[in-house]
């Protein structure tokens, strides 16, 4: 899912206000800091300056959250964030416009590259996609999307993509100053008030975010909505539910969620400072190198920077910092482990037909390499991958596809535990057993 949430990788008249949750406002003396100001500083750098080395990665489509993680942030390097502006009009805007000339949906990522636009104070009016002969407008098309997803949801009562990817594109027209349709609106609230935001079982915390964030910027915008006491409703309800997700280790979810979390809750007016314990465990992460790939960075760097996608509402581009360098990267050459730990791998159907398999693997490879190294070795194991902003993701094993138009992924799991990371992030550090199954949601 392109713009999707983590999947192991998506009528109420009273009005009810909820306080800020206790748990997320915790006392503070006057000069009390959670953590040194130095500590602080170089942590933002070195994330600053991770997401900016992610910019120089031509192995991959340019990534809109990258861009605009960048220009939320305090630091700059005004020259390489504008070469960055100008891949994303080329290259990612080439890719949005085939899959659009595909008939395919495209509605997240393209709320994310109007967004990306907005964060570098581009005029939005002066970019069109060309779908057949005609050229239109690039928010003309994010209008056109956001309302087949809201004809879909009339006969099939979800949206063509998801969730996320739907709030998504109202938070990006909101952003960029163009009135949603108060039916378009009205689906999100319903969904929020009647717990649609789920990924198989559990809640997704990431759409609950990305919906959070979306309807405060409608009621921040004053925008008409068919009743804005469901509107207080919805907004006290993804409030209460995103504080109810916290751990016993402060994450709200997981890891990968508590980034969106944040912002969300800043976005929604709680009191989540540098002492709340979702942001401590925000800055535990940072400071162990939890993070590796460039998208959850560049969704923790604003919360850390006490931020969220709702300050690009009034962003101005005038006297801004272009102080962000890159220090020379020192040259390491790969390292092959002798150490090979066992991993037994369970394929799993639609149908509930189960395929086995082992193969020992050197210690620290990625699942992804793991998976290659397998089908190299049985003829009777196959898979093929596709990319998204998060990184590759599994589309199809041993010759079965889990697609998002059937409302079907491969769960990945090791040991029963559902992965947060992608097949390219996730290390094999010990013999384990990961089953991949063909779920639907």
């Amino acid at each position: 899912m392109d713009a999707g949430p983590k999947v192991s990788q998506q009528n109420i008249s009273q009005s009810m206000t909820l306080p800020p949750p206790a748990c997320l406002l915790p006392i503070v003396h006057p000069g009390t800091m959670c953590y040194p100001d130095s500590d602080h500083e170089a942590l933002l750098l070195r994330l600053n300056q991770e997401l900016l080395r992610a910019t120089e990665n031509q192995e991959s489509l340019p990534n809109p959250s990258i861009h605009i993680s960048l220009r939320l942030s305090t630091q700059h390097n005004l020259k390489k964030e504008g070469q960055y502006l100008n891949q994303l009009k080329t290259k990612f805007h080439e890719d949005i416009q085939s899959t659009l000339n595909n008939g395919k949906p495209v509605v997240g990522r393209l709320a994310l590259y109007v967004m990306a636009l907005k964060s570098s104070c581009h005029d939005l009016s002066s970019v069109f996609l060309l779908t057949g002969e005609k050229s239109e407008p690039v928010l003309t098309h994010l209008k056109k999307q956001m309302e087949l997803e809201k004809e879909y949801m009339a006969f099939s009562h979800r949206p063509l993509t998801n969730y996320y990817q739907y709030s998504l594109g109202i938070l990006a027209l909101c952003l960029s100053g163009v009135r949603v349709s108060s039916h378009i609106s009205h689906k999100l609230i319903h969904a929020a008030l009647h717990t649609h935001f789920k990924h198989g079982d559990s809640v997704s915390v990431d759409t609950l975010a990305m919906a959070g964030m979306a309807l405060q910027c409608l009621k921040d915008a004053a925008t008409p909505v068919k009743n804005k006491e469901e509107l207080d409703k919805a907004l006290a309800t993804i409030k209460q539910k995103i504080v109810d997700s916290q751990r016993a280790d402060g994450h709200l979810g997981n890891e990968f969620s508590t980034g969106l979390a944040v912002q969300a809750l800043l976005a929604m007016g709680s009191n989540v400072d540098e002492c709340a314990t979702p942001v401590k465990a925000l800055w535990s992460d940072a400071r162990n190198g939890s993070y590796h790939n460039a998208m959850a960075i560049s969704q923790i760097l604003p919360a850390l920077q006490q931020r969220s996608y709702l300050h690009l509402k009034n962003k101005e581009c005038l006297n801004e910092d272009d102080t962000l360098i890159l220090d020379a990267v020192p040259v390491v050459l790969p390292s092959v482990s002798t150490v090979r730990v066992q991993v037994a791998l369970e394929v799993v159907k639609a149908d509930g037909t189960s395929f086995n398999y082992q193969i020992n693997v050197p210690s620290g490879s990625s699942l992804l390499e793991s998976l290659v190294l397998l089908q190299q070795q049985q003829a009777d194991f196959k898979f093929e991958k596709e990319d998204s902003l998060w990184g590759p993701f599994l589309s199809e094993v041993n010759g079965e596809q889990a697609r998002q138009t059937d409302r079907r992924y491969w769960h990945i799991a090791s040991d029963g535990q559902g992965l947060t990371q992608g097949i390219k992030d996730y290390k094999i550090e010990a013999a384990q057993k990961i089953t991949i199954k063909n779920t639907g949601y």
